[in-house]
């Protein structure tokens, strides 16, 4: 090894959030974790956890790919890149796991050049948008809490929420997946004004919701624009996200599902998970997830000399 080392942590996210369509994020505290080092030359790369034995090793993979885009934005080209992965966070189920990919490719080249003091997260978002597609997921993903973001005209932007503490994210995972492209598919390309105005006004509560009162949350996470439209995709989770609100629950799809996550209140008597676990059918895993406030974490090593 011939270079520095970079350990990066990411969190997973869920999106949308219900009403927030391709603006909201929130991270949670399920992590993939990254070790990027400058090798020599070539390419080497390691994978347990999620994914392991399915991801590509090569220079398909998302992070590698994210990494050397970051590296062409930097002006810089390593002679070659070591890759570790521990990956804790769900493929395919709509957790944010691309995000986490992209964000850590990035993240640990910004890390890795010797150019570069300190990462500009602005720059780190507007990038991680551009190959992710979409800044939701990435910008929860880099910044941690509560996320809104939207696009101005040099790129993606955000601003970071503090999540209100009584505010239990409960993770709903199936045992199926289902890939983004396919579940934007099915959205139509124009919606009624009607919903349009629906989903703007549960949006708003939405944030007053998440970080100073979460018994508007059920009202607050109601939507017209895309979960509805896209059920025919995932039945399964369609018919449990309808029975877990006919419970009075704040479920909405994770992302572009098929997972859920309902955003439940802490209670002293801790009942609410067991609430939620009665409603749902086997095959799902059920995953009370604390709210990751600091998001995507790097931590460099000093430069070392190969022997």
């Amino acid at each position: 090894m011939t270079g520095g080392v970079a350990h990066v942590r990411v969190p997973a996210t869920s999106a949308n959030l219900g009403p927030a369509f391709d603006c909201a994020g929130l991270a949670l505290a399920c992590h993939d974790h990254l070790e990027f080092a400058v090798s020599d030359g070539g390419l080497s790369i390691s994978i347990e956890g999620m994914g392991a034995g399915e991801l590509p090793t090569d220079e398909s993979h998302l992070v590698v790919r994210a990494f050397r885009a970051a590296c062409d934005e930097l002006g810089w080209h390593p002679p070659g890149l070591r890759l570790a992965a521990r990956n804790e966070i769900p493929q395919g189920r709509g957790m944010g796991s691309s995000a986490a990919a992209v964000v850590a490719g990035i993240a640990g080249a910004w890390a890795l050049c010797p150019d570069v003091a300190e990462q500009d997260d602005e720059a780190v978002l507007r990038l991680a948008d551009r190959i992710e597609g979409h800044p939701d997921n990435v910008a929860a993903c880099l910044l941690g809490g509560a996320t809104l973001s939207y696009l101005r005209p040099d790129g993606a932007a955000a601003v970071r929420l503090d999540v209100d503490p009584r505010v239990l994210p409960v993770v709903l995972v199936p045992e199926a997946t289902l890939a983004t492209h396919v579940a934007r598919g099915l959205l139509p390309d124009a919606v009624p004004h009607a919903d349009a105005a629906a989903n703007a006004g549960r949006a708003a509560l939405l944030v007053r919701a998440l970080t100073a009162e979460p018994a508007l949350l059920f009202d607050a996470t109601e939507d017209r624009l895309h979960q509805r439209q896209r059920a025919s995709a995932m039945p399964d989770s369609w018919a449990l996200l309808e029975r877990l609100r006919d419970a009075g629950h704040a479920a909405v799809v994770s992302g572009a599902g098929p997972s859920l996550v309902v955003l439940a209140q802490r209670r002293p008597d801790g009942e609410d998970v067991p609430g939620i676990a009665a409603l749902v059918t086997e095959g799902w895993r059920v995953l009370p997830l604390s709210v990751d406030s600091e998001g995507a974490r790097v931590v460099r090593e000093a430069r070392v000399s190969s022997g």
